[in-house]
């Protein structure tokens, strides 16, 4: 019987499914609009129109991966489930003391966050471990019974356990839920040092109770998901797309919900990576322009950057993420007036319902994809092949009432200015993870994708003084089609405080025996054969005194003997050094280095493969479909030729002004633009006009 690997991304406005055949590499596409009330519903919906599309029964899935937006919601929406902590004796108010720190310096207004868990439902024991985990003072089991009682006859679902310096000794946390399942057996528990077995408290504390509020949610969905496939005859494992790019199993993700709020985005710049790779292009950003927002990622030497902290909703939350940045910008933003009459757009959107004027669902407030109907860019009669109809009259009725009228507009003036806000809007996202980290992108390639990516990707770029992008085959699904080919991958860390020198040996090599342990129990529990497993590991040192670290990869055959050597510490000094010195512009090579924290990478690669069948071989020019009047920046309305993607040939060369349409995305030329049809895999677009200036 034939396999297959399907990819689930559920999006703002859209749930995207990819079903591959991992044998031939041809891949089938669905998008259904998302059901915010219970995604499912439209998740089983597309997955059962892809597999009758690739003529594939729900019992050939061999693997499902899913890109869930659940945990990143809930945090946004302040959606607890109700939950409880227990900690320190005078340490359960961390939550609220946060750091000395303002997200911004000139605004007095901004609100602290709200913390997960409440006042009232915040126990202290007596305990104390010193900063090497020494133990200070016994942890008082009886307290630990007293507050496990309160907080289950409280009506609390789920426990956060969080004593200071257990990263350094778990024991007593160990010890506190195994009492709490002992008097509360159905309690969801999260240990701190389990979550995050990292030194900073504060960060520690608050990566555990934003879990813990999290873990009843994603549990029943997780489950009731699960039992809904296995219901409509899929019998593979669900796996979930963790912001580390890497996918785990649903029993995984359950417990961890914080490693998932860059799921969706993940699958995206996996799929985008791929394609740098087979088109040659060594740096690459990202935009994956949605229905609610755009998401951003620099990938270089075919690898994006990661980091270990984001915030969410004011909340820093310690887990392994690709280094995406977001903003409220997607085809369902809402344009809308200030009190003082300045047009905006975003970061509030219109959603998947009631969704844009355009769609007519009931939406009657103009969004960018009004916008774009309004300009022509858009099909005015339909999207997704004729599955959806367009109302453009209704996109300009919101216009005319919300924008147009009170500025004084004509609707297509209003529609004009609310692209040009929303690009700028966009150049500003790429500006953070290109120009604000010292890198120009200019040298880079961009790779638009979503929905609405390859719409604005050419204004974007031009902005920007990008000259070259890649537009994928099928952009709107490039990130269900990412989930479709993710490796497994589960990351562990070990904070350690030691200095890099020979004496630091035997409890560095503890820890990197620790974590290597705890990856081959994951490999086991999530069904992996161990020979084929990659591993990689990054050492975070600093100068003694300093705040921050910087990483450097530890070296392969150091993984390979489970060992630190001598000349291996030499080498992390060497390589700290000179990074030192990139980054900072100076070194300090008789200062102490201190190795603050191991991390080590697992992942089990995924062999199926990704490929789509050539374009239409109908000799070498692309011919239009049709012609109709679109709006061009600094032009105004040309009328443009409109053809579809799947009709042009290999290396087919289109000229801007043109537009360019297809099942899940439609790209738009600009004049003095041309796009190429490289392969079967993407589409080149190129500018050919002189220096552009960003």
């Amino acid at each position: 019987m034939a396999s297959c690997w399907i990819g689930v991304d559920t999006g703002g406005t859209f749930t995207d499914i990819v079903v591959l055949d991992p044998e031939t590499g041809r891949s089938w596409r669905a998008k259904e609009p998302t059901t915010p009330e219970d995604p499912a519903v439209a998740i089983l919906a597309g997955v059962q129109r892809a597999l009758a599309e690739a003529d594939k029964a729900p019992g050939d899935v061999a693997g499902f991966v899913h890109g869930t937006t659940i945990a990143t919601n809930a945090v946004l929406e302040g959606a607890w489930a109700r939950a409880g902590m227990i900690a320190t004796a005078g340490f359960s108010d961390i939550l609220d003391l946060a750091r000395q720190r303002r997200p911004s310096f000139f605004n007095l207004d901004i609100p602290k966050p709200t913390p997960p868990i409440p006042p009232e439902d915040r126990f202290e024991v007596a305990e104390r471990l010193a900063h090497d985990g020494a133990v200070v003072t016994p942890l008082d089991e009886t307290a630990v019974r007293a507050a496990a009682a309160a907080l289950r006859d409280a009506g609390v679902e789920a426990v956060a356990i969080c004593f200071l310096h257990s990263y350094a000794n778990a024991a007593h946390e160990a010890e506190a839920e195994r009492i709490v399942r002992e008097v509360w057996p159905a309690a969801q528990v999260t240990r701190s040092a389990a979550l995050t077995p990292e030194f900073r408290e504060y960060e520690r504390f608050a990566a555990a109770a934003v879990n813990v509020g999290l873990v009843p949610l994603l549990d029943r969905y997780i489950a009731g998901l699960e039992a809904d496939l296995a219901d409509a005859g899929v019998s593979a494992r669900l796996q979930v797309m963790q912001s580390s790019g890497g996918a785990t199993s649903g029993a995984a993700v359950r417990r961890a919900p914080i490693k998932t709020f860059f799921s969706g985005p993940a699958g995206g710049v996996i799929g985008a990576a791929a394609l740098g790779r087979q088109a040659e292009k060594n740096a690459l950003v990202t935009f994956d322009m949605g229905g609610t927002s755009t998401d951003v990622c620099l990938i270089k030497d075919g690898a994006p950057g990661f980091a270990n902290m984001r915030e969410m909703a004011g909340f820093p939350v310690r887990a392994r993420t690709m280094d995406m940045h977001t903003i409220g910008a997607g085809g369902g933003s809402l344009a809308w007036l200030d009190p003082g009459g300045l047009l905006k757009v975003g970061p509030a959107s219109a959603g998947a319902r009631p969704g844009p004027a355009a769609y007519g669902r009931g939406g009657d407030r103009p969004t960018v994809t009004d916008a774009n109907v309004i300009l022509g860019r858009l099909n005015p009669k339909a999207l997704l092949d004729g599955a959806m109809p367009m109302f453009p009259d209704k996109a300009r009725a919101a216009m005319e009432t919300h924008v147009a009228g009170p500025l004084g507009l004509s609707v297509e003036e209003a529609a004009a200015g609310v692209l040009e806000i929303v690009n700028v809007n966009m150049m500003g996202a790429v500006r953070v993870i290109t120009v604000e980290r010292g890198e120009d992108p200019r040298d880079a390639v961009l790779v638009p994708f979503g929905g609405a990516g390859p719409l604005h990707a050419m204004d974007v770029a031009a902005k920007l003084g990008m000259r070259e992008a890649i537009v994928p085959a099928a952009p709107g699904v490039l990130s269900a089609m990412g989930l479709a080919r993710a490796d497994a991958r589960a990351d562990f860390a070990r904070t350690r405080l030691l200095p890099l020198e020979p004496g630091s040996l035997d409890s560095l090599n503890r820890a990197l025996v620790e974590m290597s342990a705890e990856a081959a129990d994951w490999l086991a529990f999530e069904g992996h054969a161990p020979d084929a497993a990659r591993f990689s590991a990054l050492a975070e040192m600093r100068y003694a005194g300093q705040s921050y670290e910087l990483a450097e990869p530890v070296a392969d055959a150091c993984l390979a003997r489970a060992a630190f050597e001598i000349s291996d510490l030499s080498g992390l000094r060497a390589a700290f050094d000179a990074r030192h010195e990139r980054t900072y512009g100076h070194a300090m090579p008789d200062r102490q280095v201190e190795l603050v924290t191991l991390r080590l990478a697992v992942i089990a690669p995924n062999r199926a493969r990704s490929a789509d069948p050539p374009p239409a071989d109908a000799g070498d020019a692309a011919r239009p479909d049709h012609v109709r009047p679109v709006w061009f920046d600094g032009v105004g309305f040309v009328d443009t030729p409109v053809y579809r993607r799947d009709l042009a040939p290999r290396g087919a060369r289109i000229e801007g002004p043109a537009i360019i349409e297809q099942m899940d995305a439609t790209t738009v030329l600009p004049p003095a633009t041309e796009a190429i049809v490289a392969s079967s895999a993407y589409m080149t677009v190129r500018r050919l006009d002189g220096e552009v200036q960003p």
